[in-house]
């Protein structure tokens, strides 16, 4: 993992999940597989290995550059924008 531009910019402490769960799974009435949280707003989305890749959708509309890994023991994070962990 490596630093990147946008880690500096995000909010300290990280932003509280505005959801347990993706929203927009539970609106659909689909189950996401796997949960990402932004770690600029709070949004949580579902990950591209699920049917809506909602995630990926907030980033393309808002630009919230860097989310990490919402699920149990993990805290791995993904820059969109650069396409790498961080």
């Amino acid at each position: 993992m490596s630093e990147c531009q946008h880690l500096p910019a995000l909010p300290r402490p990280e932003p509280a999940a505005a959801h347990p769960t993706c929203p927009e799974c539970e609106a659909a009435g689909s189950h996401p597989v796997q949960l990402r949280l932004c770690l600029v707003c709070g949004h949580v989305g579902c990950c591209d290995s699920s049917p809506y890749r909602h995630a990926t959708d907030h980033f393309r509309e808002t630009g919230h550059a860097v989310m990490r890994s919402y699920e149990p023991g993990q805290s791995w994070r993904w820059c969109y924008v650069d396409q790498r962990l961080v």
